[in-house]
């Protein structure tokens, strides 16, 4: 679904849920998990319904991930890194009395 519109200028490896992914040097975290084909980042906290990038530019929160044991930062704003960890925030229950 989303390919390159220009070569990169290098690779890097990050670990997605344990995953090797490669990604082109400068991608967001956010691009790299899209073009390696994961959709769902996290989780909605009130319906548990999975959430993936929108807007990209840091406005709608819908990206958020654990990166390097820090949870919620913004997969769109933060810049792929050799051997970075990253987990999707994957909840499976909504939260207790949201009415979903």
């Amino acid at each position: 679904m989303f390919r390159r519109l220009r070569a990169a200028g290098g690779e890097v490896t990050i670990h997605v849920d344990g995953k090797p992914v490669r990604a082109a040097a400068g991608d967001s975290v956010a691009a790299a998990m899209l073009a390696a084909g994961f959709t769902a980042l996290h989780s909605s906290a009130v319906s548990a319904s999975p959430r993936a990038p929108h807007c990209m530019i840091g406005n709608c929160f819908e990206c958020l991930v654990e990166i390097d044991g820090l949870p919620d930062r913004q997969a769109c704003l933060t810049t792929v890194a050799e051997g970075m960890q990253v987990r999707r925030q994957m909840d499976e229950a909504p939260m207790e009395g949201a009415g979903v």
